[in-house]
């Protein structure tokens, strides 16, 4: 499935995933989105604040792998195609999207 570019409305870069691909990532962002509503809920019925911070903490953990699973998907892929079909200019993309990743 095409998924349009996370960085730019317009700049037209899409990325076919495999089906396995976008179910792996799908499911793990339905779980994050759970355990985000799981910390509304908390907050709604005025749970603890440290039993919150453990949740979010959590939900942060999960984001983060979401990213790095992701990441190494691009790499593998969009980067490697690239860099094989003499395109360098993805190494810059690269080391940008990592910087942002870093902060």
């Amino acid at each position: 499935m095409a998924e349009k570019c996370s960085h730019c409305e317009n700049c037209g870069k899409k990325k076919e995933r495999s089906p396995e691909e976008y179910k792996r990532l799908k499911n793990r962002l339905n779980r994050i989105s759970g355990q985000i509503n799981g910390i509304k809920k908390m907050l709604d019925d005025s749970a603890y604040c440290v039993d919150i911070l453990v949740q979010v903490s959590a939900a942060t953990a999960a984001l983060n792998a979401f990213n790095k699973e992701l990441l190494g998907e691009h790499i593998r892929t969009c980067v490697a195609e690239n860099i094989r079909g003499g395109n360098d200019e993805v190494i810059d993309e690269l080391v940008n999207t990592l910087q942002k990743l870093m902060r």
